[in-house]
């Protein structure tokens, strides 16, 4: 999705006649849905600096000229692209825009300086490396880039910054990021010219810009699939912004916490598909490579049944077992026995281990306690039982009880949803969790459908798995789960007879979500939490419907065979609203959870209809068109009211 588009001698007018500005405004509010007039203007500096580079006789006046380029699968945008041909090549160089006007050097830490943001000094990637990784990113996962050969020339432009002798920002410590993506700043406009012109010396004849925007996204990385090549040191996921920050403060923190013996630690809050356990398998894998002592820890065990299962006919089982544990590890670990502890889902840990939930005091205390750096990974709107303990206030507590030095950061770059934070947006507000601008559906590059009946969602799902073995079914635990019944095929757990739909939870807990045979059967919270899939297939369950106007919840709805909500009776004796209240919040998180399981797509049928509509109005558009014969649901519905 691009927000401006036009040729060199079009952009170049509309900044000189100050239209511009308006027509960003308008787009973005077509395109995007939210913004600020305030925010428009602050790039008005900016692109008049970019009009006047541009303002060159030998830049081509058909080139073409983007602004604001969402770059695929993630919710960064590119600020300026500019298209054309060299004579031989075509090429698109990219140009990310910078108002600072200082910079400080940061030793030790690889891509990494300090600039003075929102009124504070901050560390931030080097401008040379966000281009060049937002650059990687585009040839990455857009087909047409590389089907159509379009080389990608990433640059950076500090308009305001004069730069001087020995200068921070082209310190030789970044010279490798340099080399990739050169910096130019205040008093260097022709040498911006002289590179732009190296690589557009022609028009855009092959509407390049057109072929970025419209190109095929390619099938994206999981971590499951990317794992065995991670842990042999391979770099799989490239980390952008804030991600490469965090990373490089948790890496080094961690070292100078074993090396000095000063406990320290490390709160990384971000929402669903942000990078979180991206960010641990790489932390698990160089920090390993350094001789640290490091686990990888989770309480749900469904992530480490797949990472077990695609590690093996790689790494021995002792091997695998060295790496993954589960929360409840730790119960009599000695102080700072470890070297480092990686705590992902962190929101999902609980206060008692063990299988009867009698052994130890609290995992969040215990987890501090064994290591001398632990790094917690948490969003605590995806609590989903009401054992889940894992809070930012918490683990505060014990880091303080133990004396440890603690530090807090935030994940915002969307990795999953195909990089949709309108997405993310839409369905907090969908789900009524928030209120957020988005009130209409604004994720034009995600495909979430709503289907009228549950053979038909089935029957995508299993039409889109057979590419990848990538996509799956998942639903509200409002069935019941019989043990007896989970080695019996033939058994039907799901059960919508208005539909004459009938489905099994997954027979096998721990592989489920990469078996081949697992298609045609529902995972749950407890088995998708933690993964992830190219489409999923999400039945909303009687535990939510739609009501006089409003999304409701009700937590006598959901199977007895889920522990979740276990304890729910003894506390709505106590205290019945605060019981009413824990528990909207448990199943409107579980559902919230499961939709953001999907990187491409999410597809939903909702056994209320009045909820489907809900949905279908909230999108607004229908987004299936079957020629079904009319059940005795959809009966129903024309004799009511409409919703």
């Amino acid at each position: 999705m691009i927000i401006y588009e036009a040729t060199k001698s079009e952009f170049i007018s509309d900044v000189t006649n100050e239209l511009l500005v308006e027509r960003l405004y308008t787009s973005y509010q077509e395109k995007i849905g939210r913004t600020s007039k305030q925010e428009i203007l602050s790039w008005e500096n900016s692109l008049q600096r970019m009009s006047n580079v541009m303002q060159d006789h030998d830049i081509p006046n058909d080139a073409s000229v983007a602004i604001e380029f969402k770059i695929p699968n993630t919710s960064k945008r590119v600020d300026f692209l500019i298209a054309g041909n060299d004579g031989k090549q075509d090429h698109v160089v990219i140009i990310e825009l910078k108002q600072w006007s200082e910079v400080e050097k940061i030793t030790g830490k690889d891509a990494l300086v300090k600039t003075i943001l929102g009124g504070t000094k901050r560390a931030v990637t080097h401008p040379s490396y966000q281009a060049w990784s937002y650059a990687a990113l585009i040839r990455d996962f857009n087909e047409n880039v590389q089907q159509q050969h379009i080389e990608l020339k990433p640059s950076a432009y500090l308009h305001n910054y004069s730069k001087g002798a020995n200068d921070p920002l082209t310190d030789e410590h970044y010279q490798e990021h340099l080399e990739k993506a050169p910096v130019f700043t205040k008093g260097e406009i022709q040498k911006l010219r002289d590179f732009i012109k190296k690589y557009v010396r022609k028009g855009d004849r092959n509407k390049l810009i057109y072929q970025i925007e419209h190109g095929k996204i390619r099938p994206s990385k999981s971590l499951q699939d990317s794992l065995t090549s991670m842990l042999k040191g391979n770099e799989e996921f490239i980390m952008i912004d804030e991600q490469k920050v965090f990373y490089e403060e948790a890496f080094h923190l961690a070292l100078e916490s074993v090396k000095s013996d000063k406990k320290r630690v490390m709160v990384i809050e971000g929402g669903p598909g942000t990078g979180k356990s991206v960010m641990a398998i790489n932390l698990l894998v160089n920090l390993t490579n350094q001789d640290l002592v490091t686990f990888y820890v989770s309480k749900n065990s469904a992530p480490r049944d797949v990472y077990s299962t695609k590690l093996k006919g790689t790494f021995r089982k002792t091997q695998i077992d060295n790496l993954f544990k589960g929360s409840g590890s730790f119960t009599e670990s000695k102080l700072n026995e470890f070297d480092v502890l990686i705590v992902d889902e962190a929101h999902r840990l609980n206060e008692k281990s063990g299988f009867y939930g009698n052994q130890g005091e609290n995992q969040v205390k215990e987890l501090i306690k064994a290591a001398k750096f632990t790094i917690f990974f948490i969003d605590e709107n995806q609590k989903v039982t009401l054992k889940d303990i894992g809070s930012i206030d918490l683990i505060e507590k014990y880091a303080k009880e133990f004396e440890a030095e603690i530090i807090k950061g935030e994940l915002v770059s969307q990795f999953r949803c195909d990089g949709s934070d309108a997405y993310i947006a839409w369905l907090d507000d969908v789900l009524q969790i928030r209120e957020t601008a988005n009130t209409n559906y604004y994720g034009v590059d995600y495909d979430f459908r709503v289907f009228d009946n549950p053979h038909d969602m089935l029957h995508e799902i299993e039409k889109l798995n057979q590419i990848n073995n990538k996509s799956r079914m998942l639903a509200g635990y409002c069935w019941e789960w019989p043990i007896a019944e989970r080695t019996n095929v033939k058994h039907k757990d799901i059960v919508i007879p208005e539909f004459n739909f009938e489905i099994s939870w997954n027979l096998s807990d721990s592989i489920w979500a990469i078996d081949q045979n697992s298609v045609n059967q529902a995972g749950c919270i407890h088995t998708a939490q933690g993964l992830e899939f190219d489409y999923e297939g999400v039945t909303i369950g009687p535990d939510m419907r739609f009501e006089n106007g409003e999304v409701i919840t009700d937590y006598t709805k959901r199977a007895k065979t889920d522990q979740s909500l276990k304890g729910i009776k003894t506390l709505v004796k106590e205290d019945p609203e605060k019981a009413k209240a824990v528990a909207d919040q448990i199943i409107r998180n579980t559902y919230r959870t499961l939709m953001t399981r999907g990187q491409k797509g999410c597809f939903v049928f909702c056994t209320d209809l009045r909820l489907n509509n809900y949905f279908k109005r909230r999108l607004k558009k229908t987004t299936t068109s079957y020629n079904l014969a009319p059940t005795n649901i959809d009966k129903v519905a024309e004799d009511k009211e409409n919703y």
